[in-house]
């Protein structure tokens, strides 16, 4: 299947919609398609492990001071759990920004360790976010995940051998250096990883990074620099980010008020989570809450924007 035949696929299952940002997830557990036909502005928002191909349109995200733009028939490759600010650039009603997403598994590319062996393409200095063109086998798997969606028996037996193929061309992809470096679990790319993990767990509480860092058995310096280099930020500000992250979802989702929005997170003072809020997302917590009315009528439209 060509990249056009699998854009009018992506545009077909989305099907009618007056919203310029529809996403969509499918029967396939990780699979998700996303269309959207006007530019957006920079989101900040938190990536996970996937392969999104971009079909058409471009897209721009950032993480720390790296920024990648990708256009049609490239693929981002995201390794690791990362905050990051992205938008799409390029899209139109007549030719809107069409991608589809798969989230990888981590542990299939550990299991894929054996059989693959050493990796023979090496990476000096592999990112956690990573665009390039797509391999027409890649391209070829992921057309033929999509097409699962149409029989579920055929989608229980073949959706697992697919999804092993799209990891196995991602771990053989130019791009997929940080993932190579996943399979091996004692990797520094493995060590922070878990620390992120950690994080994401329990961002509520105060952050112990001596702690974090003797768990991976690093020593503090080290933690930092490898920190910085997969995630663009320090391991406090990883948890600020998801702190505030989370509370503008509270803010616009649920409809929380300022306060409760800021000690549901994690913070002891109001005042300072409105100073970093604002600081953040560039507008004060208080502009962000949204009326009753309006919470209810979009629970049950929130999408991934990938």
């Amino acid at each position: 299947m060509t990249l056009q035949d699998l854009a009018r696929s992506v545009d077909e299952f989305i099907g009618d919609d007056a919203g310029s940002v529809k996403g969509r997830e499918t029967a396939l557990e990780g699979l998700f398609v996303h269309r959207q036909t006007k530019p957006s502005a920079f989101e900040a928002t938190v990536y996970h492990p996937v392969i999104c191909l971009n079909l058409q349109g471009r897209k721009q995200v950032s993480i720390g001071d790296r920024s990648v733009v990708f256009g049609a028939g490239q693929s981002l490759i995201v390794s690791h759990d990362v905050p990051v600010m992205a938008r799409v650039t390029e899209a139109s009603p007549q030719s809107p920004y069409l991608a589809i997403i798969v989230a990888l598994d981590i542990a299939i590319i550990r299991s894929l360790c054996d059989e693959v062996g050493k990796p023979v393409l090496e990476d000096r200095k592999p990112s956690t976010l990573t665009a390039n063109a797509t391999d027409s086998r890649l391209v070829d798997a992921l057309a033929r995940y999509l097409a699962l969606t149409r029989d579920p028996v055929e989608a229980k037996v073949m959706g697992p051998l697919i999804l092993r193929e799209i990891h196995f061309r991602l771990l053989t992809a130019s791009h997929g250096g940080m993932l190579r470096q996943l399979m091996q679990r004692d990797s520094h790319a493995s060590r922070i990883s878990r620390a992120i993990g950690r994080i994401r767990t329990d961002f509520r509480v105060p952050l112990a990074v001596a702690s974090l860092a003797e768990e991976a058995s690093m020593s503090p310096s080290s933690f930092h620099e490898h920190f910085r280099q997969l995630t663009g930020t320090t391991p406090l500000q990883y948890q600020k980010d998801l702190r505030l992250m989370e509370a503008r979802r509270l803010l616009t989702a649920d409809g929380a008020s300022v306060s409760s929005a800021a000690y549901e997170v994690g913070y002891e003072s109001a005042t300072q989570f409105s100073r970093e809020y604002s600081r953040k997302f560039g507008t004060p917590p208080r502009n962000d809450v949204r009326r009753p009315d309006i919470v209810a009528g979009r629970r049950s439209d929130r999408v991934a924007t990938l």
